[in-house]
Order: C-alpha cells, then structure tokens, then sequence
C-alpha cells in the first residue's frame, strides 16, 4: 500500500510541476496568439448593431399625403415635425390612439413593450410642396388658421452617413493594403503581425516541448554518415568529454549526395536525439521580393539561436541560398541572393561568432557552393550520404516493410539484390507500390512476385498492353531484345539478364532487366562489355532484317555518353592519354567553353566513333556466330512475351563466370555447411 501510495504521489508531483508557472509551462490549452481579426469582426458588429438601432429608434410607419389629410379631417394629428426640409413626422393623439381601432398597433413599440410616444407616421415630401399641399388643403376644406396644426421645423445631422464618406474610403484602402502585404510576405506570424515581420526567420523550432519521434535506430544504412552526426549530438549532450581534451565542436556539417538518400531524414533523426533547440527550415524560405530581407531573416535566425544555445540550425537545400557568387555581377541581378549569402558566411564564422551554434545544411549540388561556405571553421565536415549498398538496402527494406502485411515468402535479401542503385525513398516507393498491387488484386497479404511488380513499375513505368502494334513492329522489337538479352549472356562483364519483355512500358515498346555488379570501380573490359550489351539491340536488326530503326535511340545516347566519358573523364584513351577535361570543383573561372583545341576536340570525336563502332561490329559477330539461338529466344519472346533467366539458360546454357549472385550464393552455402558440421561436431 505504500508503495502504491507513493507511486500516486510522485504522479500528482509531476502534474503539478507540468503545470507550474515556476516551470516556465502553463495546464491546458496552449498559447494563441491574438488575431487581429477579431478586432475588425467587432467592429463591424458595432456598426451593424448602431444602425439597426437606429432605425428602430423611431419605431415610425410610413404613410402619404393623402392618409395625413384624413388624419387632419378626424382630428388625430397632435403635432408635424419637417426634419432636414424633407422628411414629414407626425405624432397623434394619445386618445385617438388608445380610443381608435385602426391606431391599434401604435399602441406599443419596442422590444420591451413600452408606450409608443411618437413620432408615429413619416413620409417623405419637400418642404415647399408640403407647404402648399397643406395650404391648398385647409382652405379646400374650409378650416380656419386657429385650426391650422402647428408645424414645427428641425434639422438632424447624420453621423453614420458622414462617417461612411469620409472614414470607409480610408478603411477600405488601409485594408487592401494590408491584404496585399500579408500576401507578398507569405509567412511569418499569425494575424496582423505578419506586415512588421518580414525579416523574421521562417524557421520551426523543435525544443523538449516538441515529439519528435524519429532517431537513428529509425535511420537505416548510412552508418558512416550516422557515426559523423552521433557525434556532434554527443558533443551537445556530453561537451566536457570533448573540452576536457582541447577539442572543439565543428561548427557545421554538410550532407552531400544524391536526392532520396536520406539527408533530411538523419536530420530529423538528430532533431529527435539531440535534445536541444533545433531550428528547421529551407534555403528557399530567405528569398524574399524585398531587398535586405534575405540577410536579416539570417540574422534573426542566429539570434534566437544563440539566446537557446547550445542549438542546431538545419537549412535543408542550402544551394537556394549558397551558390557561388558572381565574378562579372554588372547587372546587379544577383546582389540579394549575395548578401544572404555574405550574411550567412559572417555568422557562421565571423568577427563576433558564437561557438554553441552547430549548422547542419544538405544539399545534392555540392559542386555549385561558394568555396567560402565549404571552408573549414564553416562547414568543418562534409559528411556524402551515397546510395545504399546491398547490405544497407536489405535494412532499409526491414524499416519499410514492418508496417506491411506481408507474405513469409517474401525475401529481403532477393528484394534487395534486385533494386541496385534504388535509394532509400525509392524503396520506400516500391514498398508502398507493392501494397497498393496487392490491393489492386484484392490479395490478403503482400507477395515476393508484388514486389518484383512493383519494381518493373518504378523502372520500366506503367504497362500499356492496349497499345496499338503492327506483327511487323512487334517481330523487330523481340528481335531487338532477343539481341541485348544474346549478347549480355555471352560477354563476361556485362550485368546478368533477370527479365526481357516486348510488353510496352511507359515511354518504351520493349525493356530488358538486368542485375548490375556493384563496383567500386570500373575498368576498360567492364565499361567496353557494356556498351556492346547495349549496341546489341541495332546489330540484331541489322544481322536479321538488314537495316536498322530508331529504337535505338537510348540505347546510342547511353553509349555515347559512356564513350566520351572514356575519352574526356577517366583518361582511357590510348590517343587522349592520361588527361582529363572534367572539373569537380566546376572552378571555371575564365568563362572558356572547353578547355582544349580544336584540333583536340576533333581527335575526341574520331576516338569516340572508333570505340562505338569497335563495339558494334563485335556485338553483330557475336551474334552472327549464334544466329540459332539469337532466332529461338526472339521466337519465344513473340511466344510468351515475358521470358526470364531459366529460359536464357535453357538455350544458351549456364553462364560461365561467376556472378555476384552466384558468390553470394556460394557463401551461403559454404556458411550453412560450417554451420552444420560445427553442430555435427558438438553432438559428437
């Protein structure tokens, strides 16, 4: 009992410290801001309540001339009132109305039912012509000036009207304008403050007082770049390890690498592990149409992170702001953009810089920042968060399929092993691509082939079998695929053939499915075999109908771009030699088109021809020596329209090279027989 009692109070302690003014949280609700709007709401309910009282003030009815004249003649007109020299107000009697049937419902007025003292009718007439109605009218009925009913004439001022002329116009413009800002500021804070914070940061803060649910368990693969990042999260959490040694933060980090690896996801990962202030927001939100608007929200966004320090600051595409400023700015067009930039770079590390503020930017265009951001003592540490391996796509797999429900048939290894050169977003797609085929099909759970499916969607793009193609066409196209496929089997370092069909997909009339090594680096066989995979295409055609088409285009674009890059990039060219003419750093700085002559750039262009045609003659001599089995395959391709690897090996034969599915199978076997021969020898 004890026991539970305490547990019960060390509940209402922590309730009431949560609610503590002490504690700097308040119980409840959170704190709004006030919205000017209620202002204007208020008012306008004001104006609107003065002028229904207004008109029920007088409670008058309206009437004419010749109802006033019988009136006149009965004698229940008490007195006549002519207000601003048109308006016409009468008041009756008091025994007329009380005695009087038809004056019964003057009798009272109001919402509370009090006496109605009048005026009781109105019209509206001018003042000469009421006049002289009235005038005319007493001597058509003979009564006497003594019987003449007093008119009494008054002048009333309208307020409203007055200060709807002359208030409204200034209120309708003053609101305008209002809109017009808030609309050009596009953010900021709520109500009418966002006219006045222009130059405040856009960014959200993620303190204690924020869930952030995702860490680094949630981040799978990237370990290197996780093992930079875990650290300056230690640094924060634990700085006397550090300091006690003379070491020093670095002030900031930059997550290079190519989109949808997952750099914005190790930044909320620190953002929910860091347990400090953790300011988020993007390159684009310091573009403004004003000038100067870029360098203050900089200078704002430091600010408020320095009075919360130690704080991390995250600037997600940072290329929006930190391109390389202009050498030959003479049109001015780029100085805003500049003096963000410069703002940036002085509070980073500048003359007053303070060392509790760690930035973190991500950024897949590395190669276009200033060479003063990229410096150390800015950005000390350039973490290059690559695609996942197999190994890390295997994980990344295990995180997006938990919330499956999945078949026990599906493999996440063979998932992996089929998405080479997928990143972390694109095995999130085809998780989520794979579910909705499942759903399509109306399966109860989601199967291995689903996946594959998925695949095939996300590659080739969506399968278009109503498309309208000629038996003539359609023998080409098999033909053409039966090439790559012939020609990929027999070259020792080309990437393994998974799949061919002639089923349209997206933009293409056939595709074939391969399952690329995944290098390190790339030698001269390796890159030759590859183009000649691909040139197999056009020499089939050519070997089976005699001339060629233009279905060949990609694959011409691919090799094109392989041979030049043999040529100008990695210096692989007998001719060219051991030169390159590619700039990583992309530190042109005198503006030349090309960095070589004329004569050069001739010679580069007969050395690419020579390596394609090279390449092309002998895919067609491969091809000529298996004209036989080059006809079977595209004969069973027309047949079944998808074939797969067993059928490639029931013509061809096994490949005689080792795969990097074969080694991998190959060392499981070998692990699954040391594993039972160590459990052999334990029995023993």
């Amino acid at each position: 009992m004890e026991k539970k009692d305490k547990n019960q109070l060390d509940k209402l302690k922590e309730q009431f410290s949560k609610g503590n003014p002490g504690n700097n949280k308040k119980a409840g609700p959170p704190n709004r801001k006030f919205n000017f709007y209620w202002i204007y709401a208020i008012l306008l309910l004001v104006f609107i309540l003065a002028q229904v009282l207004s008109s029920m003030s007088t409670g008058a009815k309206e009437t004419n001339f010749r109802e006033f004249s019988q009136m006149v003649l009965d004698g229940d007109v008490n007195s006549i009132t002519v207000v601003n020299q048109e308006v016409i107000r009468i008041t009756l009697k008091e025994e007329s109305i009380n005695e009087k049937e038809k004056y019964k419902a003057l009798r009272e007025t109001g919402l509370t039912g009090q006496k109605n003292i009048g005026p009781h009718y109105t019209f509206k007439r001018p003042n000469e012509a009421f006049r002289e109605d009235l005038q005319a009218f007493y001597e058509n009925n003979g009564i006497s000036f003594n019987d003449e009913i007093a008119i009494e004439y008054k002048d009333e001022p309208d307020y409203w009207s007055g200060i709807l002329t002359w208030i409204f116009p200034f209120l309708l413009m003053i609101a305008i304008w209002i809109f017009i800002m808030r609309r050009m500021s596009a953010g900021g804070g709520g109500g009418g403050s966002q006219l006045f914070n222009i130059g405040k940061s856009k960014a959200q803060l993620f303190d204690n007082n924020t869930n952030v649910k995702i860490t680094f368990k949630d981040v799978a693969g990237l370990e290197g770049a996780k093992e930079e990042v875990e650290e300056i999260v230690s640094f924060l959490k634990d700085p006397d390890k550090y300091t006690s040694l003379g070491g020093k933060i670095p002030k900031g980090a930059l997550l290079v690498g190519p989109p949808g690896t997952g750099k914005t996801l190790l930044a909320k990962a620190v953002a929910g592990e860091a347990k400090v202030p953790f300011y988020s927001l993007s390159g684009s939100d310091f573009v403004e149409m004003f000038v100067g608007v870029g360098a203050s929200r900089v200078r704002d966004l430091f600010k408020q992170a320095k009075e919360k320090s130690p704080a991390i600051i995250f600037i997600d595409e940072i290329d929006a702001i930190g391109r390389a400023r202009g050498k030959n700015t003479f049109g001015g067009g780029n100085d805003e953009r500049e003096n963000t930039l410069n703002q940036l770079l002085t509070e980073m590390d500048g003359f007053a810089t303070n060392e509790h503020v760690i930035v973190i930017a991500a950024t897949n265009r590395a190669d276009v920042l200033d060479r003063a951001l990229m410096r150390a003592g800015r950005f000390d540490r350039q973490i290059y968060v690559d695609l996942p391996d197999l190994n890390e796509r295997k994980e990344i797999f295990t995180v997006h399929v938990k919330p499956l429900k999945m078949s026990d048939a599906v493999n996440t290894e063979f998932l992996a092993r089929q998405t080479p050169g997928f990143s972390g977003a694109d095995i999130a797609n085809v998780c989520n691509e794979a579910a909705l085929i499942a759903a399509r099909k109306e399966k109860k759970s989601i199967e291995q082939q689903d996946f594959l499916d998925a695949v095939d969607r996300i590659i080739g793009g969506l399968e278009k079998k109503n498309k309208i193609i000629t038996n003539g066409e359609k023998e080409v196209i098999a033909y053409h695929e039966a090439g790559h496929a012939t020609v990929s089997w027999m070259l020792e370092h080309a990437a393994p053939l998974v799949k061919v069909t002639i089923v349209p997909r997206g933009r293409s009339l056939g595709a074939a499915w391969y399952l690329p090594e995944e290098r390190s680096i790339t030698n001269t066989d390796q890159l030759v075999d590859e183009m000649c995979a691909a040139l197999g295409g056009r020499a089939a055609e050519s070997i089976i109908f005699g001339k060629i088409s233009t279905g060949a285009l990609s694959d011409l674009e691919k090799v094109t771009k392989q041979a030049r890059a043999m040529v100008t990039i990695y210096g692989l060219n007998d001719k060219i030699g051991n030169i390159t003419y590619y700039d990583s750093q992309n530190n042109n700085d005198y503006g030349f088109s090309k960095p070589y002559s004329e004569k050069t750039a001739q010679l580069i262009d007969e050395e690419i021809s020579k390596i394609i045609e090279a390449q092309y003659i002998r895919a067609q001599e491969l091809l000529t020596t298996h004209k036989e089995k080059l006809s079977t395959l595209a004969k069973l391709l027309l047949e079944k329209e998808v074939i797969f690897k067993e059928n490639l090996e029931e013509i061809f034969g096994k490949r005689p090279w080792q795969t990097q599915e074969d080694v991998i199978e190959i060392e499981k076997a070998e692990k699954e027989a040391d594993d039972k021969a160590k459990l052999e020898k334990t029995e023993d």
